[in-house]
């Protein structure tokens, strides 16, 4: 990539990529669905249900019509590993996620493509090595404790999920941004919250009064906020993720322009804040539901003979390998991207079909997670699937809750390291139980949620 890109301080318009016609996918077996809304209210409604449907009639290529363009969904392992690993660069994450989170999330990690994402990943990754990490797990460690006196104060009974949504923007603000954000912190808070909204709301233009130009405003808010600091962030020491983006510097040692922090930072905190959400509420959704696993857990925290408020060191985070492998088996069983689109750039062929270049393609973690052929008994919780010995036969693309290949998600070590911190300040201490017989309802589009919050109850230990 040239340095002329690095240094353009301003988001470069998308390259459009013409759709093939419906007779150029002819050949791909599937359904126009209903006239104009095609099969998007199916989807919404039920896009796992739907996506099995559509799999057991037309099989694991098939074509469909919906929110607002035609695309093909490649089913199971290789379908995963052909468009995530993408050795000859045929698929655009860019024109992927573009029609999603581009008017507000433009130029964002997920959102560059090939060599200009993997120079933009490599400075971007100092901000997630052993040092950096080490302070991230110390901020939200404190903000956990601080979120957890919280709950117990309002009582044992709560709506886990809006609570624990307020909770992970908060740690996002101080271990992204730093003890020294100031009086903006609610301000920062809130234009997050809008963008994110509007990033998958229905209106795709911010017409007054509509949550898009809700979120316009909010990313406005954020480039002054964020361009304002840069400067004295770069002057400074400070140890958040916001300081180190402002001091990081590509291959030929030029810093990232104002323009690329900010969209960075944006689209970081965006993904740091609602998958982790979605993430952290499965996880406890399973262990509240699965009361002898939640006791393993505890018993694991337990054996690190930690004092009672000790903060869990950064060097034993590898310690807790139960932990992490329920942590991962909450994840295949609710990921929290359910489906992952790409745009092919040239001609393509999967299992004997013929893909034309621009083409929209996804894959779907949901469905590959729960193929009984990969999983036995899929819709049981069952974290010792993820024992090194379980794993070891299984494709490597079974499980891809974090995508993979280039756009593996750059942030999973952190989510990893805030679940098992947030497991040992919470289990350590008290246990999750819900009422006999409660099933919450998922949403699982386009973040996965329960639809009543989850009702808990978390009491102290005895």
């Amino acid at each position: 990539m040239s340095s002329i890109a690095l240094e353009t301080s301003h988001p470069q318009p998308i390259r459009h990529i013409p759709e093939p016609s419906l007779s150029a996918l002819a050949h791909i077996p599937g359904t126009e669905g209903w006239p104009v809304l095609g099969s998007t209210l199916q989807l919404l409604a039920d896009p796992k249900g739907e996506t099995e449907r559509l799999a057991e009639k037309y099989g694991p290529v098939f074509r469909t019509r919906a929110f607002g363009g035609r695309s093909v969904t490649l089913l199971g392992p290789e379908a995963n590993e052909f468009v995530l690993f993408d050795q000859a660069k045929t698929f655009s994450s860019t024109h992927g996620w573009g029609l999603i989170l581009g008017r507000l999330f433009p130029r964002g990690l997920m959102l560059l493509d090939f060599d200009e994402h993997r120079l933009h990943r490599k400075a971007l990754s100092v901000a997630f090595k052993t040092g950096p990490m080490k302070s991230y797990l110390a901020s939200l460690d404190r903000g956990i404790v601080d979120g957890l006196a919280g709950w117990r104060a309002s009582g044992p009974d709560m709506l886990f999920y809006p609570a624990v949504k307020q909770l992970t923007l908060d740690l996002a603000a101080v271990s992204f941004l730093g003890d020294n954000i100031g009086g903006n912190v609610e301000d920062v808070k809130r234009a997050f919250i809008d963008m994110v909204a509007a990033a998958v709301s229905v209106i795709r233009k911010p017409l007054p009064f509509t949550q898009m130009a809700k979120g316009v405003a909010g990313r406005n808010f954020m480039i002054d906020f964020f361009g304002g600091q840069i400067d004295a962030r770069r002057r400074g020491d400070g140890q958040d993720l916001f300081s180190h983006l402002c001091k990081a510097t590509t291959d030929d040692g030029s810093l990232l322009t104002r323009q690329e922090i900010i969209d960075h930072m944006s689209f970081l905190m965006m993904a740091a804040h609602d998958t982790l959400t979605s993430s952290l509420t499965s996880f406890v959704w399973f262990l509240a539901s699965n009361p002898d696993w939640q006791q393993k857990l505890r018993e694991e925290i337990g054996s690190l003979g930690l004092a009672k408020d000790e903060p869990l060191p950064y060097e034993r985070l590898d310690e807790l390998q139960l932990t992490e492998m329920a942590f991962k088996e909450a994840l295949r069983m609710i990921p929290p991207v359910p489906s992952m689109p790409r745009c092919a750039v040239r001609d393509t062929e999967f299992a004997g079909f013929k893909l034309p270049a621009g083409t929209r393609v996804s894959v779907n973690p949901v469905y590959t997670h729960n193929m009984p052929d990969v999983w036995v008994d899929p819709e049981v919780f069952d974290p010792m699937r993820f024992s090194n010995e379980a794993s070891r036969n299984r494709h490597k693309f079974a499980f891809v809750p974090f995508g993979g290949g280039a756009h593996m998600c750059l942030g999973l070590n952190f989510a990893y390291m805030q679940a098992k911190c947030f497991a040992h300040r919470l289990l350590s201490t008290a246990r999750v139980t819900v009422a006999p017989g409660y099933i919450p309802d998922w949403k699982l589009w386009p973040i996965p949620q329960p639809k009543d919050g989850l009702q808990v109850r978390i009491e102290p230990l005895g």
